[in-house]
């Protein structure tokens, strides 16, 4: 193996295990918190990490780029916001699936894409970060609770943060991993536990719930990873196949919807991992690491129950902790984003504060209100300048 080709590679492996424990923790929060259960969750994470594994596969193969998927942080993110549906989790993989569809039909009906585009990234932005506000005040609030089991993992993230930036929730994890080691809780779990299994729910559909969660989803997903997949492929010289990959996106998540699989997309953040000059010198090789991080995410796929199962015997905000920790990066992007743009920061400014109120109306959560009330406002404040004018 030449020496570019084995530095693809490990470009791609660090790609997919960065993703992967920097990110878990988010997604198994998110799921509980929509009324999944511990094996629902692991189930989720295991078809999530599989499907997008294939995906990354598939398309860095077949394109020869370093293409790679990942599932959706920031969905995660606001799933872990949301409070449970009123027909319980079945609606919650309902909305999945019609998330599923509408990543579908805007790879396929093109003036659907042009819509979305359209839409303000101040206001989706503001949306995303008041919905993460919640979730990074947590390791602090937890740090003041427990300090014992906290400072750990919060000093393990610091240190890390100076010193290898790219590891420092991995490393927050690893730290956390000992907490929980050290409290004794980990005794009682069985090898049956750690063994992955796919758990069914038969979807429902309800208005409410999709408006409230499905919707928020799609274009929280598009808005937030999609839309930037695209922007830092072609930052390296690379055009993302973003028709097919949404169709693909789409397709998996309706399909493994009922498995927990709650939505995938083109990777953003971790693509640069892949698609950049630590792949190798030669563009032209590094679609190498889009396949290595696939292979290295269908391999990872198996721990969602072990990671599950050692989440849930941790002490109380142990895996917050970690989860915050992890979210705070994409925070700080997204308010800087939301509030950065002079023409739209009163508005992403209402947007901001009713998404992290968390307020619910006619059981349709904050998500949804805060970008109706953003919207609203930027309509008048246009309106008024038209007519002053």
């Amino acid at each position: 193996m030449t020496t570019g080709r084995s530095q693809a590679v490990v470009a791609g492996v660090v790609t997919s295990v960065v993703g992967f424990t920097s990110s878990f923790a988010v997604v198994l929060t998110g799921l509980v918190a929509v009324g999944g259960s511990a094996d629902e969750a692991a189930s989720g994470l295991l078809v999530l990490s599989l499907t997008m594994g294939l995906g990354s596969l598939l398309f860095s193969w077949r394109t020869r780029q370093p293409v790679t998927m990942a599932w959706s942080t920031p969905g995660a993110a606001l799933l872990a916001g949301a409070t449970v549906p009123g027909g319980g989790y079945a609606d919650a993989v309902g909305a999945f699936v019609v998330a599923g569809v509408l990543y579908a039909l805007t790879g396929l009906v093109r003036p659907l894409g042009r819509w979305v585009a359209r839409i303000p990234v101040a206001l989706a932005n503001a949306m995303l970060a008041g919905v993460l506000l919640g979730l990074c005040v947590e390791p602090f609030r937890a740090l003041a609770t427990d300090p014992a089991a906290i400072a750990p993992v919060v000093a393990t993230w610091l240190v890390l943060l100076r010193v290898a930036r790219r590891w420092a929730v991995p490393g927050a994890f690893v730290a956390a991993l000992v907490v929980i080691a050290a409290s004794g809780s980990l005794a009682d779990v069985s090898g049956d536990q750690l063994v992955p299994t796919l758990t069914w729910t038969t979807p429902t559909l309800d208005l409410v719930t999709v408006v409230a969660i499905g919707v928020p989803l799609y274009l929280v997903t598009m808005t937030s990873q999609n839309i930037p997949g695209v922007a830092v492929l072609g930052s390296f010289g690379y055009t993302a196949p973003l028709s097919p990959a949404l169709v693909y996106a789409g397709g998996a998540t309706v399909v493994t919807a009922p498995l927990g699989g709650f939505s995938i997309n083109l990777a953003a953040i971790s693509a640069a991992l892949a698609a950049g000059p630590s792949a190798g010198d030669d563009p032209a090789r590094r679609w190498v690491a889009g396949v290595s991080a696939g292979a290295t995410y269908v391999v990872l796929g198996p721990l969602a129950a072990l990671v599950t199962t050692v989440s849930a015997a941790a002490p109380a905000g142990v895996v917050a902790a970690v989860a915050g920790l992890a979210l705070l990066g994409t925070f700080g992007a997204a308010a800087a984003s939301a509030l950065g743009d002079e023409d739209f920061r009163e508005a992403a400014a209402v947007t901001f504060v009713v998404a992290a109120s968390g307020v619910v109306v006619a059981g349709v959560g904050a998500a949804f209100w805060a970008l109706v009330a953003g919207g609203v406002l930027q309509v008048a404040l246009r309106w008024r300048a038209a007519q002053v004018q």
